[in-house]
């Protein structure tokens, strides 16, 4: 029988209880048989590990026995596939052959995309490092993306031996005490939801983070900073890929340590990352997991292979480099509460950023996870993204000057949407909603201010903006025929600003009442309706009629020119209504005029305002004599 690798007591951590024969220690001619009585009673048989005469996976084996509490053989893959088996010892693919329901030569790899027309479904590599080169694993890598299935699952190790006992941990079945989950990051501040112990910067200062790591028994741990496939930066600490009992690679490129020359992090806060006890390791670095050709540094120091010959049954590496922040840490540790697979959840995240799955899995995925998340898209509230284009023209354009009363309230809400359309924010920090009402409230308070400015200086600076962007601008070819409020045609059309910081406007001109609108795109559209002719002392009712952009408060205002204002009171002063979408409403003004107005044409404006746009509309009419 295989002979039971039995853990010793450890100083450092009085509740280490001994080893049951979960694994077997064989030599590699015995695999065969051993792997035999395995499988034939796996609830009483040791799952067997070759690991005589490597001194590192026998202490792994030992850490392993704190994780694990019994065997179970997983669920099965649908299609498995074996990389130069070979080069794998006798007995590896009887081990691993429980792991796929169906097994096909490699040779099939060799037409990637008519591979998975042959064989759909998921997918299982087992092989040793040196064979998981860019052909074939990135075109696997691409054609299983984003497919409701889990995608690509490896096995692997640095050797043949390494391989086995990842084969083996499959079968291993997580112990009920082992439940921790811990997020270490150097490159985020993210929240601490319950169920989750995370470590940030701050925390590297005063907390022995290589003891906390080291100390606990994990079910789920990530480390995410800033490194290279041999380590990953937390602060001071450094996760370490260094295997001192593996043997170095003549010729290859090695870190500093392999020309005998002291770490560049303090040697006395590494952690060596083939002794994190941990079910599942999840290394959020770039490159933390590269290709066999695409690898930096001799596979001695690198974390994969390290992670691979720890007790770890999954391990999640980065394939290249990508964008993990805020939204991906929040999205994994809200996975991990609930089960979720590590690399569905990172790669869904990460969706929106880049075309390509950035994290692989090395281990099965567990059977009761729950279904991969749809890909995330990075798509702000679209009126966020309208607020941001006319906070840059206001702010940047020079429209206003520096001394502007608007200026310092349009700066700190720009300072705020900058935040909103980062991928932290919009898909970590706040959600849509919670941004949404944040920003209407913006809004309504600085368009209450600009409608009050405006009425009470229609000569504002801001309402020179049709001539300073048009002046900026040049004519869009397309031209619209439209109905002027006096029932004559006219022609709208659209200078595009020349400058990102200047605004496109659109401008409707008949032949009558010259440029009777303008607006900004996606601005609140109006008409201006009233008598051609109004009496000294009488009343000239006016009824403008406004179609939102979107459902939501509008800000409506009249006023007339400098050289009539003292003759004349326009009533109500300012009126706030709530549009609807693309509906059109009507408001009322009363301007009354005082008995000596002078006889002869004048004009009025409406305006109206909504999210920081203003559009305008003007309406000609004459004052004639009081008649009798």
């Amino acid at each position: 029988m295989n002979a039971p690798v039995v853990a010793e007591e450890a100083p450092d951590r009085p509740d280490r209880r001994p080893a049951t024969a979960l694994f077997g220690a064989v030599g590699v001619d015995r695999l065969p048989r051993a792997v035999a009585e395995f499988l034939a009673a796996p609830e009483h048989t040791p799952v067997p590990v070759p690991c005589v005469g490597r001194p590192d996976l026998a202490h792994a084996v030992e850490l392993a026995a704190g994780l694990y509490a019994g065997v179970e053989v997983p669920q099965p893959l649908d299609v498995g596939v074996l990389l130069g088996p070979l080069d794998l010892p006798d007995g590896v693919s009887a081990l691993a052959r429980p792991l796929a329901r169906t097994w096909v030569a490699e040779q099939e790899l060799a037409d990637a995309a008519g591979f998975r027309r042959r064989h759909p479904g998921t997918l299982l590599i087992v092989g040793c490092y040196d064979r998981l080169n860019l052909d074939p694993v990135r075109a696997l890598l691409l054609t299983t993306y984003r497919d409701r299935e889990p995608g690509l699952t490896l096995l692997s190790g640095r050797d043949a031996t390494s391989v086995a006992w990842n084969v083996a941990k499959q079968y291993a079945r997580p112990a009920a005490g082992v439940d921790a989950i811990g997020l270490f990051t150097d490159t985020d501040r993210p929240p601490h939801p319950d169920g989750v112990r995370v470590f940030d910067d701050r925390d590297f200062e005063h907390v022995d983070i290589q003891a906390e790591i080291l100390a606990t028994r994990w079910r789920r741990v990530a480390f995410q900073g800033h490194g290279k496939d041999d380590s990953v930066n937390l602060g001071e600490f450094t996760i370490c890929g260094l295997n001192p009992t593996a043997p170095a690679r003549t010729g290859a490129l090695g870190p500093r340590c392999a020309y005998g020359l002291p770490c560049y992090k303090p040697e006395d806060k590494l952690v060596p990352l083939n002794r994190v006890e941990a079910v599942e390791v999840v290394l959020s670095a770039c490159n933390s997991g590269p290709l066999a050709d695409l690898a930096l540094y001799d596979p001695r120091y690198q974390l994969l292979l390290n992670a691979l010959d720890g007790p770890a049954r999954t391990v999640v590496s980065a394939v290249s480099v990508h964008d993990s922040d805020r939204p991906e840490n929040v999205a994994w540790m809200h996975g991990a509460l609930s089960g979720a697979d590590s690399v569905d959840v990172l790669n869904a995240s990460l969706a929106g950023s880049h075309p390509y799955p950035a994290f692989m899995r090395f281990g099965l995925p567990q059977g009761d996870a729950p279904a991969a998340p749809p890909p995330a898209e990075h798509r702000p509230d679209p009126l966020v993204l309208t607020v941001g284009r006319r906070l840059t023209t206001l702010l940047t354009s020079e429209l206003l000057p520096h001394n502007h009363a608007l200026r310092p309230r349009l700066v700190k809400l720009a300072r705020k949407v900058d935040l909103w359309v980062s991928r932290p924010t919009h898909l970590a920090d706040q959600s849509p909603e919670q941004i949404r009402t944040s920003l209407t409230a913006d809004l309504q308070s600085l368009d209450h201010v600009i409608a009050e400015q405006v009425a009470a200086n229609p000569e504002n600076e801001l309402m020179s903006y049709p001539a300073h962007f048009g002046d900026r601008s040049s004519l869009d070819p397309q031209v619209r025929e439209v109905t002027c409020h006096c029932g004559r045609p006219a022609q709208e059309f659209t200078r595009r600003g020349l400058l990102p910081h200047v605004s496109d406007t659109i401008c409707a001109v008949c032949m009558r009442c010259g440029d009777v609108t303008f607006r900004v795109p996606q601005g609140p559209s109006l008409l201006a309706h009233a008598q051609d002719e109004v009496e000294q002392g009488a009343v000239l009712e006016v009824r403008a009629t406004l179609t939102a952009a979107r459902p939501g408060p509008v800000r409506l205002g009249l006023f007339v020119p400098t050289y009539l204002r003292e003759d004349t009171t326009v009533e109500p002063g300012i009126v706030k209504i709530r549009a609807g979408h693309e509906r059109a409403r009507e408001v009322a003004f009363r301007v009354r005029f005082a008995a000596e107005t002078a006889p002869q044409a004048y004009y009025f404006t409406v305006f109206a305002v909504q999210d920081l746009a203003v559009s305008t509309a003007r309406r000609h009419f004459g004052v004639v004599p009081r008649r009798g």
